[in-house]
């Protein structure tokens, strides 16, 4: 079938699906917060019962990472995320300050233009429902091209629910004809009130170029510091066992262990004795070559891929034990692929002598690709731990707890949110972990507190001569050259 026939079905597909997204949402901008909480209960339970087959057909059809993590990530995105927002207020008076007689009243966004990722796809596609809905808008999702079955049957599961728990129809849609046209009118429409992009750095470019209110994520390079302070058996525990969940997927993964000079040689026995196998120069140099394409952009082919198939494919073994690939490095920037971002279990390796060299080092590797995102420190010096919080230039330091897990709030007090904000110095507008608050606007009602000054209902004098005074001579002279003029044409 011809190219520009699939194009023209996916623009037709976004128009129609704008359109009805936004006739719903001018009803249930309008439902009481018990009619949105119902709705977005029985999402969250239908989507949470389905967690595993949701991930196991996310897995088969992108051909990336573990079935088992997906679900875990499922179950995240359903019941944790829906246990973090059902008792915020979206609806009337949400914050009320009597003694200011200041009065916050939420008011939803309209229709949300949700881009989702391949490496996370049904998760995403859960939060972001979830969160749309909650903050009464509606919600059109654009997948990633490889994995729009699964995106689909997530969709539809949830406004299933969401129907039969009283939402009305069209509240909820993800398109199933992709491409580039299509997606372009999806986020140019206007009736689309804001763009919210999980993806690579090209696709939140293209968001943020649309002219509409767009949230993105940046690239995590994340690193993990681990200081001679740290414990060891915990820190070795947690960098393999994140690095190797659900294959690397999660944006704040680990990418590059800088370890202090004391304690490195025992990390490094730690962490193999945890699964991880240490490549040699020649299998890194192999790795360098599968991984990365030489302007740098990642192969997609070894996205979310086994150790020992990445190994098969690089032309070495691995055993069957292995859990992640490390490598020795030593620099960091073009010259070093592997000190890049890497969407799969291959780790990069550092020593530094002593925090502040260990410092300088992962502010090397956030500057190369994770501005604003994330960095992990293992650590029980807490002068150390909050100069590293203090001075990086993130937005999310997880202080002795798993990179993957932590940042997304599954194991610490961070907002639960699979899209994770990297603030402007990395490109975002915002460095949250981007959650319902987001997704709705705020009226703020005031009444007089204090009485105007007096001299505000004064007469207001213009002094002579200054530009606002009337130049009585000029007027004079122009009427009577208009005058002249009229008598000068008859």
């Amino acid at each position: 079938m011809p190219e520009f026939d699939k194009d023209l079905r996916s623009i037709q597909q976004a128009r129609r699906m704008v359109l009805s997204a936004w006739e719903a949402q001018k009803t249930w901008g309008f439902v009481t917060q018990a009619e949105v909480d119902r709705v977005c209960e029985a999402m969250a339970e239908a989507a949470y019962g389905a967690a595993e087959r949701l991930g196991r057909l996310a897995a088969e059809e992108t051909g990336f990472g573990v079935p088992e993590h997906k679900k875990i990530k499922n179950q995240f995105a359903s019941k944790a995320v829906w246990d973090s927002i059902k008792d915020v207020k979206t609806v009337g008076i949400i914050k009320r300050d009597d003694q200011l007689k200041l009065y916050q009243i939420a008011w939803p966004m309209g229709v949300i233009a949700a881009l989702t990722p391949s490496t996370n796809p049904t998760s995403t596609v859960m939060n972001k429902i979830l969160m749309a809905v909650k903050a009464r808008n509606a919600i059109v999702i654009a997948p990633h091209p490889s994995a729009v079955n699964c995106c689909v049957a997530t969709a539809e599961l949830m406004n299933k629910a969401a129907v039969a728990a009283g939402a009305p129809e069209g509240l909820i849609h993800c398109m199933s004809e992709i491409s580039l046209p299509g997606t372009d009118e999806l986020l140019s429409h206007r009736y689309t009130a804001l763009i919210l992009a999980t993806g690579g750095g090209e696709m939140v470019r293209v968001a943020h170029s649309k002219g509409k209110p767009a949230y993105g994520v940046g690239p995590g390079n994340v690193p993990v510091y681990v200081d001679r302070s740290a414990d060891l058996e915990k820190a070795a525990r947690y960098i393999v066992g994140s690095k190797a969940f659900d294959f690397s997927l999660i944006c704040a993964t680990e990418q590059s262990v800088v370890a202090d000079r004391p304690i490195a040689g025992r990390l490094k026995e730690l962490m193999i004795a945890q699964g991880a196998y240490w490549v040699s120069p020649v299998e890194a140099e192999a790795l360098r070559s599968i991984l990365f394409f030489p302007n740098g952009v990642i192969d997609a082919s070894s996205v979310g891929k086994s150790p020992q198939f990445l190994a098969a494919k690089a032309g070495f073994q691995v055993p069957d034990s292995a859990r992640i690939l490390v490598a020795d490095l030593n620099s960091v920037g073009k010259e070093e692929p592997l000190s890049r971002e890497k969407l799969t279990p291959v780790l990069g390796f550092y020593t530094a002598d002593g925090w502040e060299a260990g410092c300088d080092r992962c502010l090397d590797l956030i500057n190369f690709g994770g501005l604003g995102h994330s960095l992990i420190i293992h650590a029980t010096n807490e002068e150390i731990i909050y100069a590293f919080g203090l001075e990086k230039p993130v937005f999310r330091i997880g202080v002795n707890t798993m990179g993957t897990l932590g940042m997304i709030g599954y194991t610490t007090g961070i907002t639960p949110s699979l899209t994770l904000g990297s603030g402007g110095v990395g490109g975002a507008i915002t460095g949250d972990n981007v959650n319902v608050h987001h997704l709705y606007n705020v009226k703020r009602m005031a009444f007089e507190i204090s009485d105007p000054p007096e001299e505000a209902f004064q007469p207001g004098n213009v002094p002579a001569g200054s530009i606002q005074a009337p130049d009585y001579e000029a007027l004079e002279n122009l009427v009577r050259v208009t005058v002249q003029e009229i008598l000068n044409t008859k």
